[in-house]
């Protein structure tokens, strides 16, 4: 195997698949680099020389420039590089995209739920929602209150059993070597309503105190969490007095599915009589919509019903080499099926602007793309930063030291199909084929906004790790490298780092994600972070508290 990669012919850097050392030297069709000084695994090697001031390119546009002459053979760092992309142009109306065979798959289905508004679901999930951070404490009765008792007690079995400390403190014997083991608990083979997969409990810390149109937007979300397939039913809680209003959230609600067909109970605390009489109302009204939404059962369904929602996080400089492009190519299969994805966090994005303006089906959609990152980065220079900011210290120690070199690779996890649909946090993705959605590049404030959007399925790229899901959504994660599937198991779904090492071609890991996804959807494989109770849910607010 190579121990350097160069990803398009145009790069005057290469990916380093290993530690490269002086006086060794690396080769690729012809081109000899002798190498000057350490580059570690993940990062960039300059292919020839740069001068002061010269373009860096990598995926054969602009990924950075030096700062200083960096020479032949030598790393590629922020000591003498600094973030710069391409200028984007008008859209190219002249793009055109062959969609990969999809014929073993185009009869298959999955086992789904299928919803009233034509809807296919992954899950069949009740949903519990408070309107303002007030109502938290009483989610979590309502939590404590029903789990063990309805059989879903496995979404607590992540428990570290700390008995065997206490003994030792109450002895006075020593307790630093001692083991520290999970409590487990089996999956309840009776609960008391079968068909339904989960009952979730989203808190937040919004709904009042923020900007009116936080608190609107907070609403709007909740909308599409209610009206995404993975929910049979929803119980509301409000005080009363806070910005996000009931009939706010039930006018999002007609907007976005006035056909919706499913339960949905309101309840406000400021007009009942107790707490206690509160909660016991709620319980009563919940058990008649689990008793309806526990008569829904799976059925065959074409996977055109598949939405899948495309992250990564934790990200490292494998990501748009193995993990990213494998993603990529899964949700060409998807699109070419008639399927849909939403490829989300636009910092993420920046420098590969240009592509993606290409690839969209009218001059419209690119505008309102372009026009979306253009706000977001000036909001985010008025604050003090900009997207140049986005690496995290571990990008950045991994690799990916600009903006653009991470841009790049994660837009790889869009695939190449044609761009159907742009959105903005809390539109509804209602067009086939891949669409583009604005969030934030934090993790869960993205992952959130792709469960709005739609998502019934989510699959997570990472190279350094991370737990991250989502409350309703199942989200897989699908590692870069080997390393970190061998060290962090325990949260890896599927590994891609088998593409480094040239074991699996990009296609052949796409095919094979593609087929887990296909067991998601039909509950056969439950995820890592479905199991560990990983039901992450983090509102993007834009505003500022008052």
């Amino acid at each position: 195997m190579s121990k350097v990669l160069r990803i398009h012919n145009d790069d005057n850097v290469w990916v380093a698949l290993e530690d490269l050392h002086p006086d060794e030297v690396v080769r690729i069709a012809g081109t000899e680099v002798p190498i000057i000084s350490t580059v570690q695994a993940k990062h960039k090697v300059a292919a020839t020389d740069i001068p002061k001031g010269g373009l860096i390119t990598m995926y054969g546009t602009t990924v950075g420039k030096a700062l200083q002459p960096i020479f032949k053979g030598t790393s590629i760092t922020t000591e003498n590089t600094i973030h710069a992309t391409a200028e984007v142009t008008q859209a190219d109306t002249t793009y055109e995209w062959n969609g990969p065979d999809v014929s073993a798959w185009q009869n298959r289905t999955f086992s789904g739920y299928h919803r009233k508004d034509g809807k296919v679901g992954t899950r069949n999930h009740w949903l519990f929602i408070p309107l303002v951070f007030c109502e938290n404490r009483n989610i979590r009765v309502l939590q404590d209150s029903l789990l063990e008792p309805l059989g879903y007690h496995n979404r607590r079995s992540q428990v570290m059993d700390v008995k065997p400390l206490i003994q030792a403190i109450q002895k006075g014997s020593s307790y630093a070597d001692l083991s520290v083991e999970k409590k487990t608990f089996s999956e309840s083979s009776d609960r008391v309503f079968p068909n339904v997969d989960g009952i979730k409990f989203l808190t937040h810390e919004g709904g009042c105190g923020e900007s009116r149109q936080d608190s609107e937007m907070l609403c709007k979300l909740l909308a599409t969490y209610i009206s995404n397939s993975n929910v049979g039913g929803a119980t509301i809680l409000s005080l009363g007095c806070q910005n996000a209003q009931i009939r706010i959230l039930q006018d999002f609600l007609e907007e976005l599915s006035p056909d919706l067909g499913k339960p949905v109970y309101f309840f406000e605390q400021q007009s009942s009589k107790s707490e206690k009489e509160f909660l016991s109302q709620i319980l009563k009204s919940t058990f008649d919509g689990l008793q309806q939404i526990n008569k829904i059962e799976r059925k065959p369904a074409s996977i055109s019903h598949i939405t899948l929602g495309l992250e990564c996080g934790g990200s490292d400089g494998f990501s748009g080499i193995s993990a990213n492009p494998s993603l990529g190519h899964c949700s060409d299969l998807l699109v070419a099926l008639g399927g849909t994805t939403i490829l989300s966090e636009f910092p993420e994005l920046h420098g590969a602007e240009q592509e993606l303006v290409n690839r969209c089906k009218s001059e419209a959609m690119a505008e309102k793309f372009v026009t979306l990152m253009e706000k977001y980065n000036q909001r985010a220079k008025a604050d003090g930063t900009g997207f140049e900011s986005n690496p995290s210290p571990g990008n950045i120690r991994d690799g990916l030291i600009t903006d653009a070199i991470k841009s790049l690779g994660a837009a790889k996890k869009g695939g190449t199909s044609m761009i159907s649909g742009v959105m903005d946090y809390g539109e509804i993705a209602t067009q086939p084929g891949l669409n583009l959605l604005c969030t934030p590049g934090n993790d869960v404030e993205s992952t959130t906004g792709l469960a709005g959007s739609g998502a019934n399925l989510i699959v997570f790229t990472t190279g350094l790790g991370t737990p991250t899901g989502n409350v309703i959504s199942p989200t897989l994660k699908m590692s870069t490298n080997n390393a970190l599937a061998q060290r962090m198991s325990d949260i890896i779904d599927i590994n891609a780092g088998t593409v480094v090492t040239g074991e699996h071609t990009i296609e052949q890991k796409g095919e094979e994600l593609l087929e887990l996804l296909i067991r998601t959807a039909s509950g056969e494989y439950f995820p890592a972070a479905e199991r560990l109770g990983q039901d992450d849910f983090i509102p993007w607010k834009r505003g500022i508290s008052l």
